[in-house]
């Protein structure tokens, strides 16, 4: 009888299960292997953000090689050691197998999702969808912009194969920078306002199709002026430059950034680095806190805490001042008696950044410098810049107006070349950006920097020109990564970008 039962229930099992039944047995609903390409994309602008915006020394220490930051107890970053954390692999990681793999893959699905010509809506869902391809695009482009000016030549037109090519070659950075402005070209042309992207999906512009080609222009400009810099190309960049100025950033109503949440975990990851954490790791750099001090930079109460600590010459009690003090690159600083990032900073929702209005000023003032015929001058474009940075950060009218009458600061009275001129004020606005301020800075050579007496070997004595390729590269795809190093003149820290050629 028990043998009977046993059969009966086998048997009424196999007649109530199907295959899919069974097969959804094997399905992780809480990791899905189909995420929806608005998701994707939604996370790809997230994790390109907070890639660029986080002062983790494990993953971005451009503050710190910038000399905008620096750090109190743990030296190495500050000192230029990146192997001991393998802050490059961590770097390379975030950007192809975070933001680059999720984009990669939203285009795959959307390329595949084939809508019937049947469907009453085929029209506008089709251009729904080309517009999506496109602002996939255009944050790819960003993307490989942000790598190439990290490292020098780079995987691009074998990247993202996955399994069909784990070793691909590296292509030429100045190749790869010729095929992002064709493809932004593109971009700008194809994509359609009259019609939607990712809705909602879209954390940064809402789904303002018009932001995203001023976007795409922006980021045209800065591929535009490193290619002039270069001095190759001189036609292209031209081209570029005076192409895309035209339908770059006119306000900071325009700037690319990412809102940040008061709640975890979508809070500024600044907050998460230096507040929740609660580790006390940097201060302001001393060379940026005297150059703001020195020119009573207005900005100086939105970047910095206005307090440190100090020892009262007649009682030897510690003691607040009122002022601010910046730490000595290389050297232990207590935090405490050094200035420190501002609360503003460090708010749980205060923005990142992408790009910005400034920033769009002085690459225009660059552009004008180097000879090209944008509309506007060198000065016009130095004070528009100067003016976007004092508003975006929130400094009144009548401060910005004052600061920039300073025969120091004024562009015609101003010490130095035109270089000098827009790199120090460059260095200044880009203060808590601090891969552009880094990039700004090889471009120029201004403001310039002092290595620490400390500074680790690899660095031959000099401000680091670009990161070395991670240590896995090396190891895994050797044959790739010998000749990429052969190409660039070799993988060290002093080795410049093809675009940094003073």
């Amino acid at each position: 009888m028990k043998k009977l039962i046993y059969a009966l229930g086998i048997m009424f099992l196999t007649i109530s299960c199907d295959d899919s039944s069974l097969t959804d047995l094997n399905v992780d609903v809480k990791n899905p292997s189909v995420v929806p390409a608005s998701t994707l994309f939604t996370n790809a602008e997230k994790g390109l953000t907070e890639q660029l915006v986080n002062t983790n020394v494990n993953k971005n220490i451009f503050r710190l090689v910038n000399q905008q930051w620096t750090e109190t107890t743990y030296l190495d970053e500050s000192t230029y050691n990146w192997v001991t954390r393998k802050i490059s692999d961590n770097h390379w990681d975030r950007l192809y197998s975070g933001a680059l793999a999720d984009l990669s893959q939203a285009k795959g699905f959307l390329e595949k999702d084939v809508i019937p010509a049947t469907d009453p809506e085929f029209a506008q869902k089709s251009i729904t969808k080309k517009n999506q391809l496109i602002q996939v695009d255009i944050l790819m482009v960003f993307t490989y912009q942000i790598l190439v000016d990290t490292f020098g030549d780079v995987p691009y037109s074998e990247s993202l194969k996955g399994s069909a090519n784990y070793l691909p070659k590296y292509d030429k950075a100045i190749d790869i920078y010729k095929d992002l402005i064709a493809r932004l070209n593109k971009d700008i042309a194809d994509i359609d306002t009259s019609h939607p992207g990712f809705g909602d999906a879209d954390v940064i512009y809402k789904d303002d199709l018009n932001a995203w080609i001023k976007f795409a222009n922006s980021i045209k400009l800065k591929l535009g002026v490193n290619l002039k810099a270069s001095g190759l190309e001189a036609t292209l960049a031209d081209a570029t430059i005076l192409s895309a100025a035209a339908g770059t950033f006119t306000s900071n109503a325009d700037n690319a950034k990412l809102p940040y949440m008061a709640n975890l975990p979508n809070t500024n990851p600044l907050y998460v680095d230096m507040v929740f954490s609660g580790r006390n790791d940097f201060v302001v750099a001393k060379p940026f806190v005297d150059a703001l001090v020195t020119l009573n930079d207005p900005r100086k109460t939105q970047y910095f805490r206005p307090t440190y600590r100090d020892t009262d010459p007649v009682t030897e009690e510690l003691i607040t001042v009122t002022g601010y003090r910046g730490g000595i690159v290389g050297s232990k600083n207590s935090q405490s008696r050094f200035t420190h990032a501002s609360d503003k900073i460090k708010a749980p929702d205060f923005s990142g950044t992408l790009l910005d209005y400034a920033e769009v000023e002085f690459l225009l003032a660059e552009a004008a410098g180097r000879g090209v015929a944008v509309s506007g001058t060198i000065e016009s474009h130095y004070t528009a810049a100067i003016k976007a940075s004092m508003e975006d950060w929130g400094v009144s009218t009548a401060d910005a107006d004052a600061y920039l009458a300073q025969p120091q600061v004024a562009y015609a009275t101003a010490t130095g070349t035109w270089q000098q001129k827009v790199g120090e004020q460059a260095w200044y606005a880009l203060f808590n950006r601090g891969f552009e301020g880094w990039t700004s800075t090889r471009r120029l050579n201004f403001p310039v920097l002092t290595p620490p007496a400390n500074a680790d070997a690899a660095a031959e004595g000099q401000i680091p020109s670009r990161m070395a390729y991670p240590i896995r590269e090396q190891t895994l795809n050797a044959t790739n990564y010998q000749a990429a190093s052969t190409s660039i003149g070799g993988d060290k820290l002093k080795t410049k970008i093809f675009w940094d050629i003073n």
